[in-house]
């Protein structure tokens, strides 16, 4: 049992991520703020990785593109039009690629299969979610690609597919959060943050550290794929996967903060209105400004 002097060591609150990025050089232009991918999307989960793709972009990514299976994918978000639309072929043949999101509605088709396995094997910064993940637990041999991958990976999974991972369940992850964390980071050899109250990001390394801010309003359809596409942003900005994971669940959490405090949530809070709360919320840490609406609750001990 860890007490309480010993866990407030682990929390991540705002004053960590003050500043939360480098200030921007009035000559930069959009290479130096990195290219992420968002692929998934399978016949009826379109919504995943448009979710993804667009918190990607207005977490500050120079270009955001996004692939998909579906077999009647848009040409293009007429939300977020900045964001670049490639078939899974189109995306493949890119260069300039700094961090690869996969998995939000990827589905476990053989294509699917096969355009993990393609991706792992690529040596780019990679978070990996949903049903990206629940091929990994079904596939043995996709997780040793994952565990001798030459770059960082992050994975993403909430107590279930957390649980597909660990073969164990879902009751089992919730009792042993902390350590079921880091055996996932060890086993993948990867940086995992296990979703949920008080988000666990744990590193290979053994460290470990719990999220501070969100609220239950988190608890609907589409969150994570707004995470993932936080995180993806941040891997492409530069950040390592650690500092990554860190500053991405901080800021997901603290923008759903945020719109309770304006009266949106818990109730009705959507993932739509999360990702346009985030560029509020990374340019107050960047100013050292106090957030409005974050709630610091913490956690007074861990199994």
């Amino acid at each position: 049992m860890i007490n309480s002097e010993q866990a407030n060591s682990h929390l991540l609150v705002q004053s960590l991520f003050q500043p939360a990025l480098p200030p921007r050089d009035n000559d930069a232009h959009k290479g130096k703020f990195g290219s992420v991918a968002i692929i998934g999307g399978d016949d009826g989960m379109l919504g995943a990785v448009l979710l993804a793709a667009r918190a990607a972009l207005l977490t500050g990514a120079g270009r955001v593109y996004a692939a998909m299976l579906a077999s009647a994918a848009p040409a293009v978000d007429f939300i977020q039009p900045e964001i670049m639309l490639r078939t899974v072929a189109q995306l493949s043949q890119l260069k300039q690629l700094n961090a690869v999101v996969i998995g939000p509605g990827l589905g476990q088709s053989k294509a699917a299969i096969a355009l993990l396995e393609f991706w792992l094997a690529q040596a780019v910064p990679m978070l990996i979610d949903a049903d990206a993940l629940n091929l990994i637990a079904y596939y043995p041999y996709l997780a040793d690609i994952c565990i001798k991958r030459q770059a960082e990976t992050v994975i993403t999974p909430h107590a279930g597919e957390a649980a597909r991972l660990l073969a164990c369940s879902s009751e089992d992850i919730q009792k042993h959060r902390r350590q079921s964390a880091l055996q996932l980071a060890l086993s993948l050899q990867a940086t995992c943050v296990l979703k949920g109250a008080g988000s666990i990001c744990a590193h290979v390394d053994g460290s470990w550290f719990i999220n501070t801010t969100g609220n239950s309003g988190l608890a609907t359809a589409g969150t994570g794929d707004v995470l993932s596409g936080i995180i993806g942003s941040l891997m492409a900005q530069g950040l390592t996967a650690l500092d990554a994971a860190k500053l991405g669940v901080y800021l997901h959490g603290a923008a759903a903060d945020a719109l309770l405090a304006k009266g949106l949530g818990p109730v009705g809070l959507t993932a739509s209105a999360l990702a346009p709360e985030v560029p509020y919320i990374l340019n107050q840490l960047n100013a050292g400004q106090p957030i409005v609406g974050a709630v610091q609750s913490g956690v007074a001990s861990y199994d």
